[in-house]
């Protein structure tokens, strides 16, 4: 029994995700019999059924289901390597960071100036993405290092904690909560979040990936008309004062954890010397306070 090939794989997990043979082969550029003919190989080869198939329909054995996880990996690791290769082959090679604008604790001209000394430094390119896009520009082999907020959900990863700080909700400053110097999740039940959810239930650090991103200015101003609050770290909290945003204290809203991460398998000397710096800097740096308790929109 031959081992399958890299073709294999994307024939099945595109028949696989379409559950239907005819779109499959229309997503993969080719005609709907030598497709079919490819997935009967494949089961022949590995001596089990993949799929059910029926006039009707299509659908994943247990075999199937198991395929298509493991096959996914592989070609997400095969695609990476590529980028990697890629890169790694430039006349002059870069780090590419990824990270989302503000959502850096405030840390990274301080990293990069830092890193630039060292001698395994490279030019470093920014990738800037929406919340949740960095963990899986590492696993793809977009990126080579980057500073997520904890947790990244994410296979893979190696990481090192840098920053913990305490987060603040943002709401309009005519809201009648925004009278009160502090406030409980329970009292923000019923209370909108940008991801669609419940304030009351503490939030989610990033925003789930079916759902569109928002940017900053976006989110500040659904928050201002009364439409959402948001939960922040003090230190985008303190970017981002303006007239119409308080800021408040949740007593028992759990705080968030900047992190710098790197794929597991990475042996670069110029990612060992960005995680340097990174330590480097978040060791000499103390935690913003929280909001002073007193009423005012801003921070004292």
């Amino acid at each position: 029994m031959g081992d399958l090939e890299v073709r294999q794989l994307r024939y099945f997990v595109a028949v696989a995700e379409e559950l239907h043979f005819g779109r499959a082969a229309e997503r993969l550029g080719m005609a709907q019999p030598p497709l079919s003919r490819a997935i009967r190989e494949i089961e022949r080869q590995l001596g089990v059924q993949l799929l059910e198939r029926t006039t009707r329909q299509v659908a994943l054995t247990s075999a199937g289901e198991t395929l298509l996880g493991d096959a996914r990996t592989a070609l997400e690791a095969v695609e990476a390597a590529g980028r990697r290769a890629r890169n790694a082959g430039r006349s002059e090679p870069r780090l590419r960071l990824a990270f989302k604008a503000d959502y850096d604790g405030g840390l990274l001209p301080r990293m990069l100036a830092l890193f630039e000394r060292d001698p395994s430094a490279r030019p470093v390119e920014l990738l800037m993405g929406g919340r949740g896009e960095q963990a899986p520009a590492l696993r793809e082999g977009r990126a080579d290092v980057a500073l997520l907020w904890l947790p990244p959900e994410e296979p893979g990863l190696d990481l090192e904690p840098l920053l913990t700080e305490a987060r603040v909700v943002v709401l309009a400053a005519n809201d009648p909560l925004a009278a009160r110097t502090s406030l409980a999740l329970a009292d923000l039940a019923g209370r909108l979040l940008p991801d669609g959810t419940d304030a009351g239930g503490g939030g989610l650090l990033r925003l789930p990936p079916a759902r569109p991103q928002r940017d900053l200015a976006q989110i500040f101003s659904l928050v201002e008309v009364g439409s959402l609050v948001w939960f922040l770290p003090v230190s985008l909290a303190r970017r981002h004062a303006r007239p119409g945003l308080a800021y408040r204290e949740v007593t028992d809203l759990a705080p968030s954890t900047l992190a710098v991460a790197w794929p597991a398998d990475s042996h670069s000397p110029a990612v060992a010397a960005f995680v340097r710096a990174a330590l480097e800097v978040a060791a000499d740096t103390q935690e913003p306070s929280v909001l002073a308790a007193g009423g005012g929109d801003g921070y004292s």
